[in-house]
């Protein structure tokens, strides 16, 4: 198993800390939630972790490695994927192209191959394809593999973000509100895959504001509230955690 750790990371925009001295680790086979109020720093750490912003202090250690300061595309190659709180789907691509482009950072034949069309070029092409067919089998949308992604209707959209996702066999997943939208019956189905992605040996997290989602799938949670971390524990401690409870309904628990 990958081990993510963020350590100290502080991220300031002007004299706005959106984040400040956030520590917690992401593996050990665990899928970890990170909850807090809107505009609490949430995205923040996933664009941290992924190279899109860069932190002002800290140090995100993957694998032994300090990897702040790497560019997304690195990252990416690195074992770090993510999806949107916003779909962002290649949306004139079919679904199954959509899983090919992830899947690219796994090929080793360059630009001359892809010209000339080599045998060892078309042969790597196959095994692009069949490895981008097998994420969308594993969340059920392989027959919807030549339909164009603007065409899927919402929650299949989502499911085909996150088989984008682990057809780039991903060390650790990072899912920015997979729930968003989605009916009940939809949102009990991602549960139930969410618990498969961790048996592939992908470690997850997981921002998502439905809490029946976070309390269902999540091994161990982290609660920001401005930037900062205010608690960390299992379902049961974050939901009798004072601090936690304040931020999310603006006063005490005892009022």
């Amino acid at each position: 198993m990958a081990q993510l750790e963020l350590k100290n990371i502080s991220v300031r925009f002007g004299g706005l800390h959106a984040l400040s001295k956030l520590s917690f680790t992401i593996g050990n086979g665990r899928v970890v939630g990170l909850i807090g109020p809107n505009g609490a720093g949430k995205t923040t750490v996933f664009n941290v972790l992924t190279g899109v912003y860069q932190a002002s202090e800290g140090n995100v250690v993957f694998d032994g490695e300090n990897i702040l300061g790497n560019r997304p595309y690195i990252i990416f190659k690195k074992g770090i994927a993510r999806t949107f709180q916003n779909i962002r789907l290649f949306s004139k691509m079919t679904a199954v192209e959509n899983a090919m482009v992830a899947r690219h950072c796994r090929a080793s034949k360059g630009i001359v191959g892809s010209l000339l069309r080599t045998r060892s070029q078309k042969r790597e092409e196959s095994q692009i394809k069949k490895k981008a067919m097998e994420a969308l089998t594993f969340m059920g949308v392989e027959k919807y593999a030549d339909d164009v992604a603007s065409s899927l209707p919402y929650g299949l959209q989502r499911r085909l973000e996150i088989a984008r996702a682990i057809a780039s066999e991903p060390k650790v997943l990072l899912l920015d509100e997979p729930a968003a939208g989605m009916n009940p019956a939809e949102s009990a189905e991602l549960m139930k895959d969410i618990a498969r992605i961790k048996d592939l040996g992908i470690d997850v997290l997981l921002v998502e504001h439905d809490m029946k989602v976070v309390m269902g799938v999540c091994d161990h949670i982290v609660c920001v509230d401005h930037g900062i971390k205010i608690a960390e524990g299992d379902s049961r401690e974050i939901q009798n955690n004072p601090k936690v409870i304040e931020a999310y309904l603006g006063q005490p628990a005892n009022q």
